[in-house]
């Protein structure tokens, strides 16, 4: 099992996430005229970033051996700016969208400020560090801001004749795989230190919870895109 997940982690991933935007542009079509659309370019963006956050694996196969040795071989500095950063402020976009309450949407254009100056500050102040690690801090406020979102969107939601159609609702599906995804993965961020190579057994659990967690949530993704129907808002 630990040799199936070091060789074949990444391409299961990369296939599940590859299955939710194809599935996605399929689709763009029955939603163009709704916020899902957004969403739909989302799960596109984070097709290709991902494919492109391989670049490390063609460092060590030598097509992009030059490379090799500088700050940029390690690739972390990537999936800061496109997934830990990225994800966030986009789902701030994408809730703006959907939540009708407009104390909230001021909220979340606060949110949105701060969590982007926090993450320049926090980049600007180890810039080093931004080369070679994740930064926690930016990952967990960014998870916790998505948690927010979710928790008012879903609490609306209970508020309101929209519970009624719930399983035909997109939003929903977001909603709750998001919440889902959350929630198991956020406390691994805690134990990120033992991420390496000296504890294999970690590393392949990490791997199991976190490919689990994904092909669980683009999956879903997958299903609602294709079940859903269009809400307007």
């Amino acid at each position: 099992m630990q040799e199936f997940f070091k060789n074949y982690y990444w391409i299961l991933t990369f296939i599940v996430e590859g299955t939710a935007a194809v599935t996605a542009l399929i689709c763009y079509k029955k939603f163009k005229f709704t916020p899902v659309k957004f969403f739909i370019y989302f799960l596109i963006y984070v097709f290709v970033c991902e494919f492109i956050a391989l670049y490390p694996r063609l460092i060590s196969n030598g097509i992009l051996s030059f490379l090799k040795g500088t700050i940029l071989e390690p690739g972390f500095w990537w999936t800061t700016l496109f997934w830990c950063i990225g994800s966030p402020v986009f789902y701030m976009f994408f809730y703006q969208k959907i939540i009708e309450s407009v104390r909230v949407k001021k909220i979340i254009k606060v949110l949105n400020v701060v969590f982007i100056a926090f993450s320049v500050l926090t980049i600007a102040l180890n810039f080093n560090d931004f080369f070679e690690m994740y930064f926690s801090s930016i990952l967990i406020f960014g998870e916790f801001i998505i948690l927010f979102l979710v928790g008012v969107y879903l609490y609306e939601m209970l508020q309101s004749d929209k519970i009624i159609y719930f399983n035909r609702s997109m939003y929903f599906y977001i909603s709750a795989c998001m919440l889902i995804w959350l929630l198991i993965t956020t406390p691994l961020v805690f134990y990120g230190m033992y991420f390496n190579t000296s504890d294999w057994n970690f590393v392949i659990l990490y791997w199991q919870v976190f490919f689990l967690s994904n092909f669980f949530m683009y999956l879903t993704f997958t299903f609602a895109l294709l079940w859903c129907t269009p809400e307007k808002h």
